[in-house]
């Protein structure tokens, strides 16, 4: 699991004014997602958010979009870490929206585009050497390319590598 964490340049309350047309626009982000949201804030942290101020962000008599909408605005204003424990909820309850997030996507710099091209790169090689030819540069590149995976996917690439040298 990613870890939350603060950018110097931006705060919280801020990402959650530009990321806010994103989730009410996104149709993930139905009732059910928007109740569980409430009452992890709620349940959790019930200084940022009350058991009356709930019921209101939870009334089905009000449409979804107007209920974020609004759960949005009272969390920003409430300030900075209302807005880090709505983020925080959002990434345990629906992961691929927290990460699809425009303020998320915007933060991914040079290592990351670096890392998804020498996986590509390491890739090719393995396709176009194919097993029948291994070269010493296959195994460097594959080492390269692992650097920022995870332990699961590095187990796979080290196995590989492992077994292409016993052939």
């Amino acid at each position: 699991m990613a870890r939350l964490t603060i950018e110097d340049t931006e705060d919280y309350d801020e990402q959650l004014c530009s990321d806010a047309q994103f989730l009410c626009s996104h149709q993930r982000m139905d009732t059910e997602l928007v109740d569980r949201l409430v009452l992890q804030l709620n349940r959790i942290y019930p200084q940022i958010l009350s058991d009356n101020e709930a019921c209101k962000f939870r009334s089905l008599s009000v449409p979804t979009e107007v209920r974020l909408r609004e759960l949005l605005m009272f969390l920003h204003g409430k300030g900075d870490e209302a807005c880090f424990e709505f983020y925080r909820a959002l990434h345990i309850h629906a992961e691929d929206i927290y990460f699809s997030l425009p303020t998320r996507t915007r933060k991914r710099g040079p290592m990351f585009f670096l890392s998804c091209f020498s996986l590509a790169v390491g890739i090719a090689f393995l396709y176009y050497y194919g097993e029948s030819q291994r070269h010493k540069c296959t195994e460097a590149m594959l080492y390269c390319s692992m650097i920022r995976f995870s332990k699961d996917a590095k187990d796979v690439f080290v196995s590989y590598v492992e077994v292409g040298k016993l052939k």
